[in-house]
């Protein structure tokens, strides 16, 4: 049986990866470990040990080490300590393959401890572009990686152009496009269940969702770039379901933004949300008028479920996209603008360009029967 580590860094790492933990777990050939790390223990960023433990998934260890976001240094000694745990992780219990999840600066220590240590490295969602520091860790990952499956054909034929060996790369499609099928109807409380911050608007008017984080590279920004999100927001006069940004430099000035901004506004018709579970969050998705902020969920969930989403300013440059996104700066009136132009198109059709909602079962399934070869070197011309 072949023993399978997957290292989660942050909440969107899970929801990324949910139906590859599912379908390893329930697969007779593998034996799943999950190892929990960075963000993905902060309650403010989105815990998810409570959802791992909801679906019945193991947990092999729990790695706390994520340092003041807004530190200089906090992103790379995050990372040097997640090196030094996750190799005796690692040594302790002898994964036959270790997988990473796309491109946040924490999954780059899970690619540096398993390539010093000899172990097989499996990368998810290797081969895009994006604008930011992303580009970086996620091509050095794909450089470092044994094993690929992408999201998109066009980011599989990119990391063969990189010099990968084709026969190591899979398009497999994105495992949270999974979700898209899974989850068509459930029904659940939603200012009961989690609480969180505002009114409480009805949902059965046509609302927004918001998330925004702040973008790695431009974090003096971040505060004039969720202000001018939040002014533009109050203006269209919606409901407002608003979610909390992700741990990255940058983030207290979003924060700020906030909560300055739910203080001077208390009778908007905004709600604030921590964290929530994906199938919960797909359902409000699948039901919302419009997307709002940068989040790589405007571009993949949302096209697949055909809904209108605007993308503000340059987290998600290069990234592909269906005909559902409109891009914009991060200026008050722009971002009104486009969000009037997606709401006055409505619905668009859903595009399958992520995938079609068996990613994990494929990704599981080539774990369990391909050859783990350590790469040598990258192919010539």
């Amino acid at each position: 049986m072949r023993k399978i580590c997957v290292v989660l860094t942050a909440r969107a790492s899970y929801s990324r990866v949910k139906t590859v933990l599912t379908a390893i777990h329930a697969h007779p050939s593998l034996l799943l470990q999950i190892v929990v790390t960075g963000s993905a223990l902060i309650d403010r960023f989105g815990n998810i040990l409570p959802q791992l433990e909801a679906e019945n998934l193991p947990v092999s260890a729990i790695i706390p080490n994520l340092l003041d976001v807004e530190n200089d240094t906090a992103s790379a000694k995050t990372t040097g300590l997640a090196v030094v745990e996750l190799a005796t992780f690692f040594v302790n219990h002898r994964p036959d393959v270790v997988v990473t999840v796309a491109d946040r600066f924490e999954t780059i220590a899970t690619a540096i401890a398993a390539v010093n240590m000899n172990i097989p490295l499996a990368h998810i969602q290797g081969g895009e572009i994006t604008g930011n520091i992303d580009d970086r860790i996620r091509n050095s990952i794909s450089q470092l990686a044994d094993l690929h499956f992408t999201a998109t054909e066009s980011a599989r034929a990119r990391l063969i152009h990189m010099g990968l060996s084709p026969n190591k790369v899979y398009h497999t499609g994105c495992p949270s496009i999974d979700l898209v099928y899974q989850h068509k109807s459930l029904d659940f409380n939603l200012y009961e269940t989690y609480g969180g911050v505002g009114s409480k608007p009805d949902l059965n008017a046509p609302y927004l969702m918001v998330l925004q984080h702040p973008v790695t590279t431009e974090a003096a920004h971040s505060k004039w770039q969720i202000d001018n999100t939040l002014r533009a927001m109050a203006a269209l006069n919606m409901p407002v379901l608003w979610f909390w940004p992700n741990a990255d430099s940058g983030t207290a000035g979003t924060a700020r933004g906030i909560r300055a901004f739910r203080e001077q506004y208390p009778g908007l018709p905004f709600h604030f949300f921590k964290n929530m579970e994906s199938a919960h969050f797909m359902q409000l998705l699948r039901k919302c008028a419009c997307f709002v902020g940068n989040s790589s969920v405007g571009i993949r969930e949302c096209s697949a479920l055909g809904v209108p989403a605007v993308n503000i300013g340059s987290r998600q440059n290069g990234r592909e996209r269906g005909p559902n996104v409109t891009d914009c700066i991060p200026e008050t009136e722009i971002i009104i603008s486009a969000v009037r132009r997606q709401l006055a198109h409505g619905p668009f059709a859903p595009v399958t360009l992520y995938g079609k909602g068996n990613a994990g079962e494929q990704i599981a399934r080539q774990l369990a029967t391909i050859p783990f070869i350590l790469k040598k070197h990258l192919l010539t011309t």
